[in-house]
């Protein structure tokens, strides 16, 4: 079994596309997403996913929690976390700038 130490998208050539998750929005529309990016902020790991078709468009921030075997995607909904979580994103997204 080999290990994927990289980004996978159309130009990575291994052949494996990134998963991808169904997002409804709050006026019912369902989004393809797919998950380019994970961090570490307060103890939390976050992911920010992006539009499968859209790639480009503004990306969504949600934190990853874990049940047993299971890990869900959640959405943020306080303040306070979401401004350190965003600072934290804005930081490391410079960083690789």
């Amino acid at each position: 079994m080999s290990e994927h130490n990289h980004e996978h998208g159309p130009d990575c050539g291994c052949g494996e596309e990134e998963p991808s998750f169904i997002i409804t929005d709050e006026n019912g529309v369902d989004h393809e997403m797919i998950m380019v990016y994970t961090f570490e902020s307060a103890d939390r790991n976050y992911a920010v996913l992006l539009e499968k078709d859209e790639p480009e468009a503004e990306g969504l921030i949600f934190r990853i929690e874990e049940e047993g075997d299971d890990v869900y995607l959640v959405t943020i909904d306080d303040d306070a976390e979401w401004e350190q979580v965003v600072e934290v994103y804005n930081r490391l997204a410079e960083e690789e700038a």
